[in-house]
């Protein structure tokens, strides 16, 4: 027998019925400003040329890490998944096959935040009102895959279905932005911007460091033996991300460690690394040199810097060796923020035309170090709990760690950092329903005025996202 699904309209608010009112009322005060999503990974080609999602499982299975590593633990073969190989060995090339082993396995996800994010797109965007199981498996299929054969499925007329103001794509160093540059000239009224990703190119222990950097450098037609003329290939490709509609930069190192070189030093680390093999204290001062470059290049050409360390990624090598990279392996890292980034605030952490917006997967450096860090500083603003965190549980811990030192206004508002696209307003609404949950709590223990709580939702769903990147 069918189990019912259904979203309860209180999920996510306090328990305690005062506070709950409070919650209800923020919440229908902010749950339908536009959605402002400033840093993510989905496809510029989705808006691009608006094609058809191909099938259920391309859909919400094929780009989701959250649903490859919790099917994984549990012993599913990626290869079960259609995960393609390196070597271009057979996996699983059915949908419906793949869909019914994610089906059979959805209880994995109780509790989980893919559960929830999942949930409210069978119900809010496919309008199907039974559990996802083993034996509605094909009903899910079916009805998925017919709505994606319409027109009001096609990614432009998602886009403004579900109100997005404005979406940011992430790209790397390397790419001709080809796909931004179709969207620009299609003549569609939707946002779509990108951002500047030069990890490739930063990172001397990526095997593919020493090539990336030389095709850098052609493409923007600098030498890659001078290493004015490889700061100079940034300086274009930065202009050249602008041109696309970037207004910020993402930088996703193994930490926060920065470093002031002098001009001679860095050109002769800059030499070793382009020799290689290096080592990893070098390795490390490369990075954490040209962190505080990029910051230089910020406070030149505005746009805003986004720093994700502290992952240890890939972190299973087999998996890696067999299927490549971002396959669900990653794991947190422990965080330190305050004698990492000294170097970096020393010379432009007062300065009035940078923002650096920080983020971690070690929630104990919340109220220790990183509030502490944006409650002074001026460059410095606290980007939302990220990936491991995105939570409802992740969300409450960053209010309460991190409000009463650095404020609600230090902080960037809400930004979903993710590949599938129809998760994109399930986040926001999770977002959305903490905060007001959060602020109910502070009204009815009187450390905040009901009509200042409702300015401050507001804030939190939108307003400080868009100052913050500048969108």
């Amino acid at each position: 027998m069918t189990k019912p699904l259904s979203l309860h309209p209180d999920r996510l608010f306090p328990a305690e019925p005062r506070t709950r009112d409070i919650a209800r009322a923020l919440y229908a005060s902010v749950k339908d400003l536009p959605i402002v999503s400033p840093h993510g990974h989905t496809d510029p080609r989705w808006f691009a040329y608006d094609e058809a999602f191909a099938n259920p499982a391309e859909l919400l299975i094929m780009p989701d890490h959250y649903v490859f590593r919790m099917l994984y633990s549990q012993g599913v073969k990626l290869e079960q998944l259609g995960v393609p190989t390196i070597d271009g060995s057979v996996t699983e090339a059915d949908p419906r096959a793949i869909w019914r082993i994610f089906a059979a396995n959805y209880h994995l996800f109780r509790g989980t935040p893919s559960r929830m994010w999942l949930d409210w797109v069978f119900a809010e965007a496919f309008g199907i009102d039974v559990r996802l199981e083993a034996e509605t498996a094909d009903h899910y299929y079916d009805v998925i895959d017919a709505a994606l054969k319409t027109p009001a499925f096609r990614p432009r007329a998602l886009f403004d279905r579900y109100n997005i103001e404005v979406i940011a794509t992430t790209e790397g160093p390397l790419d001709p932005l080809t796909h931004h540059r179709a969207i620009c000239e299609s003549g569609w009224g939707g946002k779509v911007v990108t951002a500047y990703r030069p990890d490739p190119v930063l990172d001397p222990d990526d095997p593919t460091f020493i090539d990336n950097v030389r095709a850098f450098c052609a493409m923007t037609g600098e030498d890659a033996g001078s290493y004015a003329a490889y700061l100079r290939a940034h300086e274009k490709r930065r202009a050249d991300f602008r041109e696309a509609g970037a207004t910020s930069t993402d930088h996703g190192h193994p930490s926060a460690f920065t470093a002031n070189l002098s001009a001679d030093e860095a050109e002769a680390l800059y030499a070793k690394v382009m020799g290689g093999p290096v080592s990893a204290q070098d390795a490390e001062l490369f990075r954490g040199h040209m962190l505080v470059e990029m910051a230089r290049m910020s406070t030149q050409d505005g746009m805003v810097m986004q720093l994700h360390p502290g992952v240890h990624r890939n972190h299973n090598d087999a998996v890696r060796a067999r299927f490549g990279k971002d396959k669900g392996a990653d794991m947190p890292a422990a965080g330190e923020f305050i004698r990492s980034l000294k170097p970096l605030l020393d010379r432009y952490g007062n300065d009035p035309r940078l923002t650096l917006i920080l983020f971690t997967l070690d929630e104990d450096v919340y109220a220790r170090e990183l509030a502490p860090l944006a409650g002074h500083y001026p460059a410095l603003k606290l980007g939302p709990p990220w990936w491991f965190h995105d939570s409802p549980e992740g969300m409450r811990r960053f209010r309460e760690r991190a409000t009463e030192t650095g404020g609600f206004y230090n902080t960037v508002g809400f930004n979903d950092d993710t590949r599938a696209f129809l998760s994109i307003p399930a986040r926001h609404d999770v977002a959305r329903r903490m905060d007001c949950g959060w602020l109910a709590q502070l009204v009815v223990e009187h450390r905040l005025e009901e009509d200042e709580a409702f300015e401050v939702a507001r804030a939190l769903a939108y307003d400080l996202v868009k100052k913050a990147y500048n969108l």
